[in-house]
């Protein structure tokens, strides 16, 4: 291990690097105690947001996509004869999006 001089350069005194913190015992501790402070900081920030999203939850609200068109809107509209391509263009949805709803009504 080398010394824990600061670097000495002209603009090296700016910065305090990784390589510079990692070459003494000292900078390894702040290095070690500064990582514990974040992964203890990071455990709490989950906590907080779990128990966040547990009262949204027991409120009743939703998270998720919403969706963006009723399967039934496009089943009605497809057993009246109305082509995919008309469908989509109506629901201003993707044709394939139609195809979907479609295969999957027949494989149920």
């Amino acid at each position: 291990m080398g010394s824990c001089a600061a670097p000495s350069a002209k603009g090296d005194d700016k910065f305090i690097t990784t390589d510079y913190l990692q070459q003494c015992h000292m900078g390894q501790m702040v290095v070690t105690i500064l990582s514990a402070v974040a992964q203890a900081e990071r455990r709490r920030i989950l906590e907080r947001t779990n128990e966040g999203r547990q009262e949204a939850k027991l409120k009743g609200i939703k998270f998720g996509r919403r969706r963006t068109v009723d399967r039934n809107v496009v089943l009605t509209l497809h057993q009246k004869g109305t082509g995919a391509t008309e469908i989509a263009h109506q629901l201003s949805i993707a044709r394939s999006t139609v195809y979907k709803i479609l295969e999957d009504e027949r494989a149920s």
